[in-house]
């Protein structure tokens, strides 16, 4: 099962299961649905035991609603709205997770629960039984979509956890909310930029105290916890002043000879973390000592340092992690960026030498490959809170680890401590940032991942290695990576990679007041096709200009927008000219964070380079495909860009929008107000038409308009609700910044723009919601007049709707049109562009007839709107098969063989074709 078809599975158990779901009735079928349809897995009713019998404590034998034997899973299954934390009065009142327990406890020791489920239909509780305390991991039906790879555990054995990581970063990021609401309370002016900018670095020192404490790195256990213990809340403030001081103080420079024996203990940090000493504390309330000591509880050394800045962006207004477009990330997505980009390669490499059988050629390799990850350099320009440059640092040291490893075996003297065998370092890793909070978090992660694989490579080596002070630096530098020379961070001469996840801002977003449209005039001078572009275009073009010349390679993460519609040719055109080559690609997919509060995204990866890689890779819907060649549009093609607009095809009518009115509702009647106004004026009825824009055409919604272009006033002036309907026209006219609109003011009556066919006329709804596989087209009367919201064609034929609504036409849609949000929106472009076969009479009356078919079964179902029918989940049989029908015969006239022709194939021939008929 691929991603998209998953994550279309999850979607249609959502629909199906929301709002329903009795214990006694629906839990077989809800699992089993589940199991099957979402997770893939076959022969469900063989793999689980449905009401398993054990022995209760009492001697009387109880059901298990579910059992899982393969992977021991327990599932205590209630009804729809049985809260799953309150104890229930028919089950002695125990708690369903007190339930499930004693049922638990009644297995025999080999099929013991490895994990608890409870679930309402509603929710699913998640209990890891390898944990200390298990805590619950909560999806609610609504987000399975999102957390859906949560519930791999079902299935497969490996999982040994549903990732502790994940596990910890949701429960450290509440801690850390808690920690910056508790102090947010206390300044006297909260939303001050010092204010902000103070409790932002407390809230990292407090953090890197306690991972600090947990990781002994302040030698004593607890040291920070009882340090904080002993002091009254009133004093706790001046007892942070001065820890921090010392924290930032080598210890032979510590002035002051009589500092607390508490104090004293405490080791010097380095790395500027401490340093700055005019941060703001506000007093300190015994709730926030509660606060702060509760945390410490936590045990901080586990959490993923990659996961760390997302934890702390999400204390951050999420207000203003929109407007600045970041968009922070999961382990898995880091992956699809450096793993492809050189992880695999370096990963292939040393297991290729690790395979070498004399022992002196092996060791001489392992050497020269640890010595070439030392050498290797990374940069992030826009490394918010550190997440690629500490994923990819955690990485190659695993790596060097693996190599010291396979070097010494556990055969290493115990070192005096002045040996290190580690080359690696976070020094290797270079970053711009514009936030400042964010550079601090950047850093403090770098440093916690240094910690912690040295704590492995510990184990491997069997030394104790020093970590504090601080002896490398995180090279995170606080600035516009828009305005500032890359070269001045790092050398290009001197760098291997680049990578990240630069903002997402539509360009659409950019005001004139907005600091990023003058980045993005910085960027690309004062070119007007730039204007079009969002803003993470801008960091590829600085890319573009800092790579030349080298065989440095990047890959971002962004927005697919870049690669679709009229963004294609600004944003790739000259770079492909001039060298640039896309070696491989990610097509859309949707990006998620970590965070609590999702940023999600439909997104592409694009890695290019000034050298070509010999095998270039496109990955889509979880497959990868090698290629030739990769394009703007991320299709293997050649470089292509269809025209703006061009003029319609041979032989073929051309593609109009509708009538605009420009009216403020003014021309516009409801179904109501025309039965009114045709009642007490009879002379109005076939004046006030039929009006269809793309939602009344695809919702069979119901409004008219006042069609009265070549009507004589006579007909209509002594209507008072029409002369006040005109008035409202003339106003919203001449108030327009539009001196033609202006113009128009004049005439009221009509609409500002008449493009209506004179013949009955092909419908295409000019926006369609990406979850159709089709974007439903159809014929509409002469009469019906068309808005501007939808695009026409008069005297259209069934073989041209067969063809336009075909797989083929829609695939050229989906990879070529605009997006609104994720909407497709259609253009005359789309349609002035597209190649359309050589065909024979006998192909087109095929084709005619599959068109036909498609429309006879839409009849089928004379009360059901287009937005039923074309629903995934709702679509009647009928219909879809005279869609496949269809399909199938204006394929086979392209010449695509229909069982092995995937959509970017079939929009690679389609590009082709279109080469062909330019020339």
């Amino acid at each position: 099962m691929t991603d998209a078809e998953r994550r279309e599975a999850t979607r249609q158990f959502i629909q199906k299961w929301n709002g329903r779901g009795r214990e006694d009735e629906d839990d077989r079928s809800f699992w089993i649905d589940l199991l099957q349809n979402v997770m893939g897995q076959d022969k469900v009713t063989d793999r689980v035991q449905f009401q398993k019998k054990v022995v209760g404590p009492d001697g009387n034998t109880k059901r298990i609603d579910a059992y899982i034997p393969e992977t021991r899973v327990l599932i205590e299954q209630k009804s729809l709205g049985i809260p799953l934390n309150k104890a229930q009065a028919g089950h002695g009142g125990m708690t369903p997770y007190e339930q499930a327990k004693m049922y638990d406890n009644s297995l025999p020791v080999s099929e013991k629960a490895r994990w608890i489920v409870l679930s309402n239909f509603n929710e699913i509780w998640i209990y890891d039984m390898d944990m200390k305390v298990p805590k619950e991991q909560r999806i609610l039906l609504a987000d399975l979509q999102d957390k859906v790879s949560m519930l791999d555990f079902l299935v497969e054995k490996e999982v040994q956890k549903i990732t502790e990581e994940m596990e910890l970063s949701l429960q450290a990021g509440e801690l850390v909310g808690i920690i910056h609401d508790r102090f947010l309370e206390q300044y006297n002016d909260p939303m001050a930029k010092r204010t902000q900018n103070s409790l932002n670095i407390l809230c990292v020192r407090l953090v890197f105290c306690m991972y600090a404490e947990d990781a002994g790195l302040f030698g004593e256990p607890d040291a920070f916890q009882r340090y904080i213990k002993k002091y009254e809340p009133g004093d706790i403030r001046r007892a942070l002043l001065d820890l921090f001081k010392v924290l930032d103080t080598p210890e032979d420079e510590r002035a002051d000879l009589y500092l607390s024996d508490d104090l004293e203990k405490f080791p010097y940090c380095n790395g500027g973390l401490f340093s700055n000493e005019n941060i703001v504390i506000p007093k300190i309330t015994s709730e926030i000592k509660d606060t702060i000591i509760n945390s410490c509880g936590f045990n901080w050394s586990k959490i993923s340092p990659t996961i760390f800045g997302a934890v702390f962006e999400s204390t951050l207004n999420p207000e203003t992690r929109r407007a600045g477009g970041m968009h922070y990330t999961s382990i898995e997505n880091i992956h699809k960026v450096i793993d492809p980009l050189f992880l695999d390669d370096l990963k292939a490499e040393l297991q290729e030498i690790k395979s070498i059988k004399v022992q002196h050629t092996r060791e001489t390799k392992l050497h020269a490959f640890q010595n070439k990850l030392a050498s290797l350099k990374w940069l992030d320009p826009a490394a918010g809170s550190g997440n690629f440059l500490t994923e990819t640092y955690i990485s190659i040291r695993r790596l060097e680890n693996e190599v010291l490893s396979e070097l010494y075996q556990g055969q290493i003297v115990f070192g005096t401590g002045n040996i290190n065998p580690i080359k690696g370092g976070i020094d290797q890793f270079y970053g711009i940032e514009i936030n400042d909070f964010a550079v601090v978090v950047a850093r403090t992660a770098l440093w916690i991942a240094e910690s912690q694989m040295m704590k492995e490579t510990e184990d491997i080596v069997h030394m104790n290695l020093d970590f504090l002070p601080l002896k490398t630096n995180a090279y995170i530098l606080e600035h516009n990576a828009l305005r500032i020379e890359w070269n001045k961070v790092i050398k290009s001469s001197e760098l291997n990679y680049i990578m990240g996840n630069p903002p997402f801002v539509g360009s659409s977003i950019k005001s004139t007041a907005n600091v990023q449209k003058e980045d993005n005039q910085i960027v690309f001078g004062n070119s007007k096709s730039a204007g079009k572009l969002d803003y993470v275009a801008c960091w590829y073009r600085k890319a573009f200009e800092y790579i030349q010349d080298t065989n440095i390679e990047l890959a971002f993460v962004s927005t697919n927008s870049i690669t679709q519609g009229e963004q294609v040719r600004p944003m790739w055109e000259d770079m492909l000219n001039n060298g640039l080559v896309i070696n491989y690609a990610y097509r859309t997919f949707r990006w998620d964070s970590e965070a609590n509060i999702k940023a999600q995204v439909h997104c592409v990866i694009i890695s290019a380079s000034m050298v070509e890689r010999k095998d270039k890779y496109i990955y889509s819907d979880g497959s990868r495909k090698q290629v030739e060649h990769i394009n703007g549009y991320l299709v293997d093609a050649p470089d292509f860009y269809i025209a703006s607009r061009g003029s319609a095809p041979n032989h073929m009518p051309k593609l109009t929008q509708g009538n605009k009115p420009w009216d403020n509702g003014g021309l516009i009647v409801s179904a109501e107000e025309r039965t009114e106004l045709v009642k007490a004026y009879p002379q109005l009825e076939k004046h006030i038409r039929l009006y269809v824009g793309a939602r009344d055409y695809i919702n069979s919604t119901e409004r008219y308009c006042l069609w009265l272009k070549d009507v004589s006033p006579s007909i209509y002036r002594n209507i008072p609700e029409i002369m006040r309907r005109l008035e409202t026209v003339a106003e919203i006219r001449k108030a327009s910044p539009t001196v033609a609109v202006q113009k128009q003011a004049d005439t009221p009556a009509l609409f500002s723009q008449i493009r209506q066919p004179n013949s009955d006329y092909i419908l295409i709804p000019e926006t369609s919601s990406a979850n159709r596989r089709y974007i439903p087209i159809g014929f509409m009367d002469k009469d019906v007049i068309a808005s501007n919201s939808v695009m026409t064609a008069e005297n259209a034929t069934l073989y041209m709707f067969g063809v336009l609504i075909s797989n083929v036409h829609m695939a050229w849609v989906r990879t070529l049109c605009g997006r609104l949000k994720s909407d497709y929106r259609y253009s005359p472009a789309l349609y002035n562009n597209f190649p359309w076969p050589a065909i024979t009479e006998e192909q087109k009356e095929k084709i005619t007839e599959t068109a036909k078919g498609i429309i006879e079964a839409r009849k089928l179902y004379p009360d059901s709107s287009l937005a039923d029918l074309y629903d995934p989940l709702t679509m009647p049989i009928e219909l879809k098969k005279a869609h496949q029908a269809n399909d199938r015969a204006v394929m086979q006239v392209y010449g695509m063989d229909v069982k092995t022709t995937s959509e970017a194939d079939c929009v690679a021939h389609l590009m082709r074709m279109y080469q062909e008929l330019a020339k």
